[in-house]
């Protein structure tokens, strides 16, 4: 086979991002070049490595394959670009992916845990949905995600093999509310009072979920106020400009304003969180923020 590091480059960001279209805008190229680019894999690999379906694209097994060997050779480009420029980090570096309220709530005690513990490691982290999460931990662009399921808890993907996952936590999913608005005093709401609320939710796709709205609510959600960012969320509520959904251990940074309700007249939504990472035995940086983690949750 005679494949660029271009297009397994390319390989890489189509299965994190999902699509040719997200994959080009990532890339800074043209949906044609990225095509491009894909034919020519496919026509090098003498196989289909992807395959389309109306919610994106994804890896066929043979694009899988192709993917687990592109970490190894992109890994080594990238360290021998390192020690011919000198380069080379000191530190040992973790990509650490979390779901969209893990931030708030997690990150910052685990990465003190981590500092006091193992100084030499160094972590960066990005945000995203667990389906996003997934995907760029499938791409090798992240070494280790914080992800979050609601039961009965399914494998996350399809994929061979699994991914190797810890759970960290259980978590209790609640109603935030205004402090002095149509909840104001109230610790409990029933569910048949949420119908025709006023709803704030973060933006979903066809291969994103809907979050900030209450699982299973009858009827279509009147969502007012289509937010990704928590802080935006949690400061349109305490203005008593709609709800929004959060995990009850946000409690602790929640704004001014903001109270947290239980929903009667419904069953309990638990969700839980998991530290996850491609199967196989974790470099000793993975074993210790995965540690710094779960000993902090």
């Amino acid at each position: 086979m005679d494949i660029s590091s271009a297009g397994l480059r390319v390989l890489r960001q189509i299965a994190e991002s999902g699509s040719f279209t997200a994959a080009a805008a990532r890339l800074g190229y043209t949906q044609s070049a990225v095509s491009r680019q894909a034919a020519a894999l496919e026509r090098s690999a003498n196989a289909t490595l992807f395959e389309r379906r109306p919610d994106g694209v994804r890896l066929t097994s043979s694009g899988l394959t192709l993917l687990r060997h592109a970490h190894t050779v992109l890994a080594s480009l990238a360290a021998a670009e390192r020690e011919l420029t000198g380069t080379a980090p000191r530190a040992e570096l973790v990509r650490l992916g979390v779901f969209l309220s893990a931030g708030a709530a997690m990150l910052p005690a685990a990465l003190a845990h981590l500092t006091a513990a193992d100084p030499q490691i160094t972590v960066t982290t990005s945000e995203g949905t667990t389906p996003t999460l997934i995907r760029a931990l499938r791409a090798g662009s992240l070494d280790l995600a914080v992800l979050t399921s609601r039961p009965p808890h399914r494998p996350f993907d399809g994929d061979s093999p699994r991914l190797h996952t810890e759970t960290v936590t259980d978590t209790e999913l609640v109603v935030a509310a205004s402090s002095t608005g149509e909840f104001a005093g109230r610790t409990t709401v029933h569910v048949d009072e949420l119908v025709d609320a006023a709803w704030i939710a973060t933006p979903s796709s066809d291969s994103e979920p809907l979050l900030g709205v209450w699982p299973g609510l009858p009827g279509r959600p009147r969502i007012v106020h289509s937010v990704r960012d928590w802080l935006a969320k949690l400061q349109l509520v305490a203005g008593s400009f709609g709800v929004t959904t959060v995990p009850s251990r946000l409690s602790p940074v929640l704004p001014p304003g903001v109270n947290l309700l239980r929903v009667d007249g419904a069953p309990p939504e638990i969700r839980r969180v998991l530290v996850a990472r491609l199967s196989g035995h974790p470099t000793p940086a993975i074993a210790a923020v995965t540690r710094a983690i779960t000993s902090t949750a």
